[in-house]
């Protein structure tokens, strides 16, 4: 069995210190430290309208990105807060994630929600 190297946080909530103290923390330092070789973010849910609107986040999603970490968004939600141009403005891949999220499952890939 091939060991797994990619981790994907799913992060769901609005919470900025969620988003400061666990998911860009571990995320970026996964990838600086070598703990794992890729990093996704993704963003759904409550999460898409606060890096949409937070500027302490939006600098976060900057300096993830800066450190290789991707960062993607769902564009169902997107759409519904009226983001998806924000978003992408910061660099943030906007996507339809239900198919993608499926196939993570259904493939035990390492999925860390948030």
């Amino acid at each position: 069995m091939s060991e797994k190297k990619h981790l994907y946080i799913l992060w769901t909530n609005g919470d900025v210190e969620a988003a400061e103290k666990m998911v860009f923390m571990y995320g970026v330092n996964s990838l600086l430290k070598g703990w794992w070789e890729d990093v996704t973010i993704i963003l759904w849910g409550g999460s898409t309208k606060l890096a949409a609107k937070n500027e302490t986040v939006k600098d976060l999603i900057s300096k993830a990105l800066e450190n290789g970490v991707h960062i993607s968004a769902c564009r169902a939600c997107a759409d519904m807060y009226g983001v998806v141009e924000n978003l992408e403005d910061q660099g943030i891949e906007v996507i339809h994630w239900g198919e993608q999220m499926t196939h993570l499952l259904k493939n035990d890939e390492k999925l860390l929600t948030i």
